[in-house]
């Protein structure tokens, strides 16, 4: 797409335009309404969105950052794998700094470890031909939109000498537990425009029939996003929840990607996993597949984590940032103790976390 082409989802008319059409939306009760996407909560933050919503709505960020949602043990994992000898660690640059249960990859490069930022699978595949007597493990950290080229770069064959550790997650097991905790209730999801082009629309049908809840598609123009909350509130005045809707159709389509979809399902299986901070969560998370579990670091190594791995270090709000109960301004770390050069918390440290956009916009929000 050409960049004139997205001109108008941003011009300053069509934002004040959307705007004005939210305000005249009479709804007699308070409105939450959650977004689950790093770069959603980037492009609100950015924007000033927050701002132009009338009294009584909230939007909230929900765990839509996979390095946030990392659970520290996966991490340990990872330090382990990289302090063996005749190893190499590839990870993608955020997970560097995410707090361990005890330092971090960056801190453990700095003790000797050989860690190497990547920045797609394919780049740990290269490594692995480099380096064809030491064993080349990628942290395989992200959602669907990373699920897939992970699972095409384990089916072209790569060296035997190139393993995973498994750390990925899946959106829609997530929104089940946010609408299933009940606490603090959603009145409306804006669903992940990344995810979305891998899952389609098709892959949020349970929310209209299940959970009966109003949600759309959106892009990540600010005239997107408030289109987004315009056709929530919608919704919700008129009590009419109907189908999920697509707001982001010149990216997103109903079936999503088929090819990315076969690909992620041809290599990993649904499986149990942890999100950081909330716990486990059923089948949100991918396991290996026969015949690619041989490719699993944790068991082709025997790798092992420190009992008593902490998600969470005292004082931290991350894991209540990402469930919406919080404000990340509501924490008392927030750009004091906690800020992009020194991380406290994931939140703060992933360019997706919601922390670290509200840090890098926060002028805008005042």
């Amino acid at each position: 797409m050409e960049p004139r082409a997205l001109d108008g989802w941003s011009s300053p008319a069509a934002v004040a335009a959307i705007a004005r059409a939210i305000g005249a939306i009479r709804i007699d009760r308070p409105v939450t309404l959650m977004h689950v996407c790093g770069t959603h909560e980037h492009a609100i933050a950015r924007a000033g969105i927050r701002a132009l919503l009338p009294e009584g709505v909230r939007l909230v960020a929900g765990p839509g950052c996979p390095v946030c949602v990392c659970p520290a043990r996966d991490v340990d994992l990872a330090i382990a794998a990289a302090r063996r000898q005749g190893t190499v660690l590839a990870t993608f640059g955020d997970m560097m700094r995410v707090p361990a249960t005890e330092g971090s990859l960056e801190s453990a490069r700095a003790d000797g470890a050989d860690v190497r930022v990547v920045y797609s699978p394919a780049d740990a595949v290269d490594l692995a031909r480099e380096h064809p007597g030491r064993a080349v493990i990628l942290m395989a950290v992200g959602f669907e939109t990373t699920a897939a080229p992970i699972a095409a770069s384990l089916a072209a064959d790569p060296p035997d000498n190139f393993l995973v550790i498994p750390s990925l997650r899946l959106i829609p097991p997530a929104l089940r537990f946010l609408l299933d905790r009940g606490a603090g209730a959603i009145d409306g999801f804006i669903l992940p425009g990344h995810a979305s082009v891998v899952i389609g629309r098709a892959g949020y049908k349970f929310l209209e029939e299940e959970y009966r809840v109003a949600s759309v598609i959106a892009g990540f123009e600010p005239v997107d996003v408030l289109q987004g909350v315009h056709s929530l509130l919608s919704r919700i005045a008129t009590t009419e929840v109907g189908p999920v809707l697509n707001e982001y159709r010149r990216v997103v389509h109903e079936d999503g990607n088929p090819k990315a979809r076969e690909a992620i399902d041809r290599c990993f299986a649904p499986a149990d996993a942890a999100w950081r901070g909330i716990g486990v969560i059923p089948l949100s998370g991918l396991a290996l597949r026969e015949p690619y579990e041989g490719r699993d670091a944790v068991r082709a190594l025997g790798l092992e984590a420190a009992r008593g791995a902490v998600d969470v270090r005292p004082g931290c709000l991350c894991h209540r940032v990402i469930l919406g109960e919080v404000e990340p301004e509501e924490c008392a770390l927030f750009a004091r103790t906690c800020t992009p050069r020194s991380p406290f918390g994931p939140c703060m440290v992933s360019s997706e976390g919601t922390c670290r956009a509200r840090y890098a916009y926060r002028r805008i929000a005042e």
